[in-house]
């Protein structure tokens, strides 16, 4: 128990360590030396994050294993997408309206679980992300306005970060692949639809060319340590998943938003308010709550249902990096069992690709 829990505290801290930095320094790339193709700039981060895996597996750091091919390929298109819709979403909308989309996939996700995947969650637990999401709001969000197209991209950017994220716990649990194996085999299909739609994407949102842009050395050296922090961005984000939960990565991620603030604030003088420390102080409330009741309810189903501990022990034994393979049959049933899973957000794919393709 101890070691599997070291192995989640260790994912948290890589997941909010590399995130606040990698936004610190893309806030510093595209503020301030003006690089504003965010969704190019997100391919080269998969393009990376790929060839460092891969560099990684050759070394034997960890064991590939094989994933239906189509169901990668949906999952790594999904989340292809639901990047390419937030920054659209973003685009088109104000900061505030895109602040109150990113929040709103807290209790999208806690939907989706409870209808598709049968999730209970207590009163409790809702009441704590209630207080948290109210925090967030307080801090980050400003002005709201509304407009049919940017609202409709929000609600699709909504619903496949929710799916993908779901999918990401799912698929590593039922098909027993780890964070690392799922990211390796996913990472291509999400670097090819950025990198095709991505100078396309960015193009449409600054009216300039990724391709004409005049690299500097300084520019240069950014985009490098960008895609360096990347790595570990990426590789956290599929650990803590597959850890823990969507919707306790989706609290993490308002922890970050929080970091953020406070560093921005320190670090690059951004404006701060009463408004903004208020908030940051609920939402830490929210997440201390959120973390308290989640472990009481994790004790009571342990005490109620003994094969939990087993399974918790089982874990202990897994390595951060790659899993033991089982027989080659039992992944292709488990994966099988899985497909119907994907097959029912097919619509949501479908709509999310006539609407764009993207970072």
């Amino acid at each position: 128990m101890s070691s599997f829990r070291l192995g989640v505290i260790g994912a948290l801290f890589l997941s909010v360590a590399s995130s606040v930095s990698i936004v610190i320094c893309n806030k510093a790339l595209m503020s301030n030396l003006g690089f504003p193709f965010a969704t190019t700039l997100t391919s080269w981060h998969l393009i990376v994050t790929f060839c460092t895996l891969h560099a990684a597996q050759r070394f034997h750091l960890f064991e590939s294993k094989s994933i239906d091919m189509k169901t990668v390929m949906l999952f790594g298109i999904l989340n292809g997408v639901s990047i390419g819709l937030l920054n659209l979403s973003l685009g088109f909308n104000s900061i505030g309206f895109y602040q109150m989309t990113k929040l709103a996939i807290i209790p999208f996700t806690v939907l989706l679980e409870t209808l598709f995947l049968k999730k209970q969650f207590s009163q409790k637990i809702k009441l704590s992300l209630l207080v948290l999401l109210g925090g967030v709001g307080i801090a980050s969000v400003t002005d709201l306005q509304l407009n049919f197209v940017g609202t409709v991209l929000s609600l699709l950017a909504i619903m496949t970060t929710c799916v993908g994220q779901i999918l990401t716990n799912t698929i590593q649990k039922r098909l027993n692949v780890s964070s690392t194996q799922l990211l390796y085999q996913s990472a291509p299909f999400q670097a090819a639809i950025l990198f095709v739609s991505g100078p396309f994407v960015d193009h449409f949102l600054t009216k300039k060319n990724v391709f004409a842009y005049k690299y500097s050395s300084i520019v240069s050296a950014f985009i490098i340590l960008s895609c360096i922090i990347s790595v570990s961005v990426n590789f956290s984000t599929f650990m803590v998943i597959g850890k823990t939960s969507p919707v306790t990565y989706q609290v993490l991620g308002h922890l970050k938003t929080c970091l953020v603030l406070a560093f921005g604030y320190t670090l690059l003088h951004d404006p701060f308010t009463i408004r903004n420390i208020i908030g940051i102080l609920v939402a830490i409330l929210g997440m201390g709550l959120y973390s308290y009741f989640c472990v009481q309810d994790n004790k009571k189903k342990q005490s109620a249902d003994p094969s939990l501990a087993s399974q918790m022990k089982d874990k202990e034994n897994t390595p951060i990096l790659g899993m033991p393979d089982k027989e080659a049959h039992e992944a292709k049933k488990s994966t099988k069992a899985l497909l119907p899973f994907c097959s029912s957000f097919k619509l949501v794919h479908y709509i999310s690709a006539l609407h764009l393709r993207t970072l």
